[in-house]
């Protein structure tokens, strides 16, 4: 019994170190984005920088014509109602919709049909092959057909906008692009997820991240200058920024073989020389924000593939795909490495977990042996200590983030669902491995999507 205690004790002892360290080194790296993001928070209060308002954004001076991308795979539950929503709410004197389908996909065929048929701004297209294939390839047949209908048209589209068939747009959005894509290559507006009464802990852990992405990382990252990726829904990007990354790519400007190509377009933006940037809009001084709302996925199941795809996309098969910045900064590099750092976090996470179980056992087989459990070497109590207060910190500002954007009762909820969030990224990582290691061994890339449902529009708050 001696040598098992002993044993278990080693386990612990060894454990917690290696968790206590991997977490005080993610701590530290939150904590500066968090200092970052109270600097700039004060140098805008000093100098009483006001918040960007629709107002500033007229429709009058709205100059550009705008296709808006939609692409579908199996999406005949959603699709008919995101698209009467979308032409009843947008407010652009030029825009079209273009949705892409496969030829194998006749229910979201004929949903969409059903829409086009009354309104002349929907424009379907169809790709050259069979679904699922990647939501770039059907993005690409979008692209394409967008530049040809502005050749025999003679009128050619300014820029192209990213959207997904479960999204509620907001009316405001194109204005914001059209003014801003004058100085700008590329447009990202904040997302913010639905509060699913169904789905408060799996549904609802997207909030938090949301939050806390879109309220204070993008933030931070567009004030420090560094690349800004693209969320893939809510984003613009003009239409000659995208005819130059097309040239560079061989002749279409979306990676077909990536699974995260919105999150790669941006970086390629800023590898071209361009120029992205993250905005802030509210719809009148002190009202909601501009921004893009949808459910996110309700069940484990489809959390844990959304949340894969998106490791494998970023930091496993993107560190292969795209490695690090040539000649960028020390914050390029640095923004790089925490979009990775998730696959990283994972061994650390669960070998924490392992830790709580070892010591949980470990106490308690002292307590039936009548020993004393060991003791807690000096230098761990003190990083163990540190770590406490970066989490208590941590949970604060997720709780201050949440409750700005959602109210007091989701920031509430948004301290057990961390749990929620350990728990899917555990999963989500173990099937990022298994589906980067069939890529590896040559596995086609494939449209891994979930389903969705789409709001009540009535029934949302700013409607």
């Amino acid at each position: 019994m001696d040598a098992v205690i002993a044993g278990i004790d080693a386990i612990a002892r060894e454990t917690m170190l290696f968790a206590a360290v991997g977490f005080l080194i993610g701590g530290l790296d939150d904590l500066a984005i968090d200092g970052a993001f109270l600097i700039r928070a004060v140098r805008r209060w000093w100098r009483a920088v006001p918040d960007a308002t629709l107002a500033d954004f007229p429709r009058e001076g709205c100059t550009g014509r705008i296709a808006v991308l939609v692409p579908a795979w199996d999406e005949a539950a959603v699709i008919g109602a995101m698209l009467r929503t979308t032409l009843a709410r947008f407010d652009h004197p030029d825009w079209r919709l273009y949705v892409g389908a496969y030829p194998n996909d006749r229910a979201t065929i004929a949903a969409i049909v059903a829409v086009a048929t009354g309104d002349s701004r929907v424009r379907l297209t169809l790709t050259p092959l069979p679904g699922p294939t990647t939501k770039a390839d059907c993005l690409n047949a979008l692209w394409r057909a967008v530049v040809a209908d502005g050749q025999d048209e003679g009128r050619p589209f300014t820029a192209m906008v990213l959207h997904d068939a479960e999204d509620v747009v907001h009316p405001g959005e194109l204005r914001v692009y059209d003014h801003l894509l004058r100085q700008a290559d590329t447009v990202q507006v904040p997302v913010l997820p639905l509060a699913d009464p169904d789905s408060r802990w799996v549904s609802g852990h997207y909030i938090d991240e949301f939050a806390e992405a879109h309220g204070r990382q993008l933030p931070v990252r567009g004030a420090l200058g560094a690349e800004l990726p693209l969320a893939g829904v809510g984003c613009a990007i003009s239409a000659d920024m995208l005819a130059r990354i097309a040239e560079r790519r061989g002749g279409l400007p979306f990676d077909e073989t990536s699974l995260t190509e919105d999150y790669e377009l941006g970086l390629t933006v800023r590898a071209l020389g361009g120029r992205g940037v993250f905005v802030a809009v509210r719809e009148v001084p002190g009202g909601p924000p501009v921004a893009v709302r949808a459910y996110f996925p309700a069940r484990l199941d489809a959390a844990v593939r959304q949340k894969a795809r998106w490791m494998t996309g970023i930091a496993l098969a993107g560190w292969d795909r795209i490695g690090w910045q040539p000649g960028g900064g020390l914050h390029d590099h640095w923004m790089r490495m925490r979009d990775r750092r998730a696959i990283l976090a994972i061994p650390v996470l669960a070998v924490a977990y392992l830790a709580l179980l070892a010591w949980g056992l470990g106490g308690m087989l002292h307590g039936l042996h009548g020993s004393s459990s060991a003791a807690i070497d000096p230098a761990l109590q003190l990083v163990l200590a540190i770590n406490l207060c970066l989490l208590v910190w941590r949970t604060a500002m997720r709780w201050a983030l949440v409750r700005y954007s959602y109210g007091r009762g989701e920031a509430l909820r948004s301290i057990p669902r961390m749990l929620v969030g350990n728990l899917v990224a555990l999963l989500a990582a173990r099937r990022a491995m298994v589906r980067y290691a069939a890529g590896l061994r040559g596995r086609p890339v494939r449209w891994d999507k979930t389903a969705h449902h789409f709001p009540d529009i009535a029934a949302l708050p700013d409607a």
